[in-house]
């Protein structure tokens, strides 16, 4: 897609024959994309913390996900995927504020410092760090024996980005999602940055998304959900996301 922007006319060209007012949803929408591509390349997510701890995520994803934790209410959150550990701190701070809830993280390398980092944090009681592989059975068991008997689950897939780890990482943890809940496949928005600089040709078809447009084709009790605005004064509908087609919702 071309898109030339002039601003002068408040315009947007789409491939040189169909103009665009930039004071429309849809002119929002082309430029934001644009925006969100530009800006994971330059590492934009890069450059946040939450309560101390670096957390590389798009602030517009982790609004959105606090919608979510605020609706679904989780005993227990499962991640994948640990890195500098800002997203397990930011996921029990929700869990604090709710008055219920805990963390459950997995990584197959917990860096010493990081780990040090978040034991010493404020909140490291409601959070359990364990270290593996997120696709090794004897993991996902001993995860699932964290989970007690009537606890509701929610699950966020952050760790490796492939294909092939994420659709094996929503076979093994979509089982302990309770109904009306969630598995997020974060970071699908790699499939629209094959030709960036720091991009790969291969995330066309290798990438989060294409694993969870799969998954759900396979199992019905899962749709793919763009979970609903709590609030909302404007005519936009469409998130600003890393996580395009992430929501798989549980719903039987």
């Amino acid at each position: 897609m071309k898109l030339e922007i002039d601003t002068d006319r408040a315009e947007i060209l789409v491939d040189g024959d169909r103009r665009v007012s930039m004071w429309s949803d849809e002119g929002f929408e082309l430029v934001s994309s644009l925006w969100v591509k530009s800006g994971w390349n330059q590492k934009h997510n890069y450059t946040f913390s939450w309560f101390g701890v670096p957390i590389i995520q798009l602030p517009e994803d982790m609004i959105r996900y606090q919608e979510v934790v605020a609706a679904v209410q989780p005993d227990v959150i499962v991640e994948t995927g640990i890195a500098h550990g800002g997203s397990l701190v930011y996921s029990a701070t929700l869990c604090r504020m709710l008055g219920k809830g805990r963390v459950i993280g997995i990584d197959i390398d917990i860096r010493p410092h990081n780990r040090k980092r978040l034991e010493e944090h404020p909140l490291i009681d409601m959070i359990t760090m364990l270290e593996g592989s997120s696709v090794d059975p004897e993991m996902v068991g001993r995860i699932a024996g964290e989970i007690r008997e009537g606890e509701s689950v929610l699950v966020v897939l952050d760790s490796n980005h492939t294909y092939e780890h994420v659709a094996a990482e929503l076979e093994a943890y979509a089982p302990m999602v309770t109904p009306g809940s969630y598995i997020v496949a974060t970071d699908g928005i790699m499939r629209d940055l094959a030709d960036t600089p720091r991009g790969a040709p291969g995330w066309t078809t290798d990438n989060p998304a294409n694993a969870a447009q799969d998954f759900v084709a396979r199992n019905p009790d899962f749709v793919i959900e763009q979970p609903g605005w709590a609030f909302n004064e404007s005519t936009l509908s469409k998130n600003i996301t890393h996580w395009p087609d992430a929501w798989v919702r549980r719903i039987r």
